[in-house]
């Protein structure tokens, strides 16, 4: 949290107006400049963001589709998803009606393998979920041409939802995660490199879906109609109570600007890792560790540095034991009794979540701190 933060908050609490307005407007502003385009509308979680990314899904009032190709999607219709991310992203599906199709994972990076997903394919799939786990690019041009062999097969593009949660400074062909077609969820919850407290954004590939979504975000009705938007406007299309206020978006207007150099220390410490922890017994790196397997262009935000160890059990206690704070973060979504109906086989999940492991990577990691890691590290377990 920057320093700068509690002197603007404490003058948006003392000024008699707290809900979206000209703040969250400032936020929306730079977070369209930090991401290089226009259509990007703030919320009040991420998870509320993925909720509204499912529901433009359906057709809004104008008849037309979400995007050139696709499909539009009815209850029951089949999302494809990854088990291995926060629940809130496979919830989100579930509360807008739709089913959950899971597709495996490359065990290398956390990520959805492509080519499973395209396995999964069926005329019901309306859209493909990615999560970048701990802020590594999904292969959006593999899932790219997912899409283009499933409109071969079946006649529609299923749209691709980027789930950003860990992925703020990520860039995937040398743009910002956003920046490549797609509905884009991030999250700025406590936790995130970028944070409002809590909040979130989508960002949207054309006009037409901002619109919708800017509507949608605030019970289907438009803010900026000078009619008495509550008493006097009609709601062709009914929404939520999403939309972000000026509290959380001031936190945003004064964190935004010192994002980069954390995110930078995230990645110096991940090289240090990616070097240091080459060739440690008991210790395999994912496929972000090598630069021959990191496709040009691509950068992560390293949210999270992920690691594969034997015994993880032990590990986990040998950390303990020398006060390194180790986690999973977050386990395989499709063990809930709740997605049961939706279980399948997924050799690649087993295989990441049987063994990874999450070690500190945040920019408060210091250089001796990190050294202190590596060598625990390298003494076994």
């Amino acid at each position: 949290m920057s320093p700068d933060v509690a002197g603007p908050v404490s003058e948006v609490l003392q000024s008699g107006y707290v809900g979206q307005g000209h703040q969250v407007d400032r936020f929306e502003a730079m977070l369209q400049s930090a991401l290089q385009t226009p259509y990007v509308a703030t919320v009040n979680s991420g998870t509320s963001g993925l909720q509204l990314a499912l529901h433009l899904l359906r057709r809004g009032p104008d008849g037309k589709p979400v995007l050139k190709g696709a499909p539009e999607a009815a209850d029951g219709d089949e999302i494809i998803s990854t088990p291995v991310t926060c629940t809130a992203t496979n919830w989100a599906i579930l509360a807008d009606r739709f089913k959950i199709k899971w597709a495996d994972v490359d065990p290398d990076t956390g990520n959805l393998d492509p080519e499973d997903v395209r396995r999964k394919l069926s005329p019901s799939t309306k859209a493909i979920i990615a999560v970048h786990w701990g802020g590594f690019p999904c292969d959006l041009a593999a899932l790219r041409s997912v899409q283009e062999d499933c409109f071969d097969r079946f006649g529609f593009r299923p749209t691709i939802i980027e789930d950003c949660a860990h992925a703020w400074g990520s860039r995937y062909a040398d743009l910002p995660l956003g920046g490549h077609g797609n509905l884009c969820v991030y999250s700025f919850q406590a936790i995130k490199s970028l944070t409002t407290g809590d909040g979130g954004c989508i960002v949207l590939p054309n006009q037409a879906l901002d619109t919708r979504a800017r509507l949608l975000r605030w019970y289907g009705l438009d803010r900026t109609n000078s009619k008495d938007f509550r008493c006097e406007q009609d709601v062709a299309e009914w929404g939520y109570k999403f939309h972000m206020n000026d509290v959380n978006a001031t936190i945003g207007i004064h964190n935004l600007p010192h994002i980069e150099p954390l995110i930078e220390a995230q990645r110096q410490t991940a090289a240090h890792y990616d070097s240091a922890l080459a060739g440690v017994a008991g210790v395999r790196l994912l496929a972000s560790s090598d630069p021959d397997r990191v496709p040009k262009g691509v950068r992560s935000s390293y949210w999270l540095y992920t690691i594969r160890v034997d015994r993880r059990d032990d590990f986990i206690c040998r950390m303990k034991e020398r006060g390194i704070g180790v986690s999973r973060v977050h386990d395989r979504n499709d063990k809930h009794t709740c997605v049961q109906d939706f279980q399948t086989s997924l050799p690649g999940t087993d295989a990441f979540c049987g063994d990874m492991i999450c070690i500190p990577c945040g920019w408060w990691v210091t250089p001796e701190q990190r050294e202190y890691i590596v060598e625990t590290l390298r003494e076994g377990w």
